[in-house]
């Protein structure tokens, strides 16, 4: 019933979080129709929620609002995933700099977790945990930075890279490709050691574009 529904700036904020996740986990897809009342339904949220919500999500460019035909979620092409990787590959170099000056222990101890995990996943064939784990672990440096401007653009970049980071993960090779890159930055977080961390960051965003330019069929 319409009174049980959330409004105002807590539905604009339940709808777009949702939306947001239904992306990274690939519940919603590319090209996807985003129909109003369905979402409404979904989130349990009011129309003009919604409408707000699709609003704030085309401004970051997760999704299309296209004139009398509803919106869509936004596809991007493999040009323009190789231009956000290069961005990306610029803040998360940052983050993994500052992060190796600030790391607690506490979060020491987590990314030593982290480490073994992704290291088990490879070995045990799993790529879907170990894709998991890997958006963990971009996650956990970028928080243990304390860069929120970084945070923000990131978590709106990667966003638009669903996609492809789910299909990078699933390529055969490839979590074996780039879990020493991965290691590579948690120790060099883990050693203190701010040069060795971007450096190691940046290393592996240009495998990543790497693979993306060798993405078959797409442009």
């Amino acid at each position: 019933m319409a009174e049980n529904r959330v409004t105002g700036q807590e539905g604009r904020r339940v709808v777009s979080t949702g939306i947001r996740r239904a992306l990274s986990s690939g519940d919603m897809v590319p090209g996807q129709r985003l129909v109003e009342q369905e979402l409404a339904e979904t989130f349990r949220a009011t129309r003009s929620c919604v409408r707000e919500a699709l609003q704030d999500l085309a401004a970051e460019d997760l999704v299309e609002l296209i004139p009398r035909r509803g919106a869509r979620v936004r596809a991007v092409s493999v040009d323009e995933a190789v231009q956000i990787t290069e961005c990306r590959a610029s803040l998360e170099g940052l983050c993994a700099r500052r992060a190796a000056g600030v790391a607690t222990e506490e979060q020491r101890d987590i990314l030593r977790e982290t480490r073994e995990d992704m290291s088990k996943a490879v070995a045990a064939g799993d790529p879907e945990t170990y894709s998991a784990l890997n958006r963990r672990l971009h996650d956990l440096i970028a928080e243990i930075s304390g860069q929120k401007v970084a945070q923000g653009l990131l978590d709106r970049l990667n966003g638009q890279m669903v996609r492809y980071q789910f299909r990078l993960s699933l390529r055969p090779g490839r979590p074996a490709q780039s879990l020493p890159q991965h290691l590579a930055i948690i120790d060099a977080i883990l050693a203190g050691d701010p040069e060795a961390a971007e450096a190691a960051s940046r290393a592996h965003l240009d495998s990543v574009v790497e693979a993306l330019r060798a993405t078959p069929g797409e442009s």
